[in-house]
């Protein structure tokens, strides 16, 4: 059983910038396709970003130019790190693992494996 653990949320205002990261327990991680999910109160979960295990990259049209998804297979780590933020990236942030391809295209929830317990962000005015 694969665990995440994300950490790096916080409360910034708009414009400012955060770093997620997401450790994952097993030395299998860097075989996944690793992606960042969102959910605000009220919306349903939402992918933003996913990365390859050779570092290829997607990112949903709300946060492109504007985040950047990475990896460090080394250390088992994902990351996000968002700039420019938004009211609207407000949000509690997900990192999930995929064991499966394809990687890229549509995020769907249900071919993600394993979750992370999320960590907020939350943008202010």
């Amino acid at each position: 059983q694969e665990q995440l653990v994300e950490s790096g949320g916080g409360s910034v205002q708009a414009g400012g910038s955060l770093r997620l990261s997401c450790v994952a327990s097993r030395y299998t991680y860097s075989r996944y396709c690793m992606g960042w999910f969102r959910q605000a109160p009220g919306n349903e979960r939402e992918g933003v970003a996913a990365i390859a295990s050779a570092g290829i990259t997607s990112y949903a049209d709300s946060v492109k130019g504007r985040f950047t998804i990475s990896r460090d297979n080394a250390k088992n780590t994902l990351y996000l790190q968002m700039n420019s933020l938004k009211p609207e990236d407000t949000a509690m942030y997900y990192c999930a693992a995929k064991l499966f391809p394809p990687c890229m295209g549509r995020m769907i929830l249900g071919q993600y494996s394993y979750w992370g317990q999320g960590t907020q962000v939350t943008v202010s005015s």
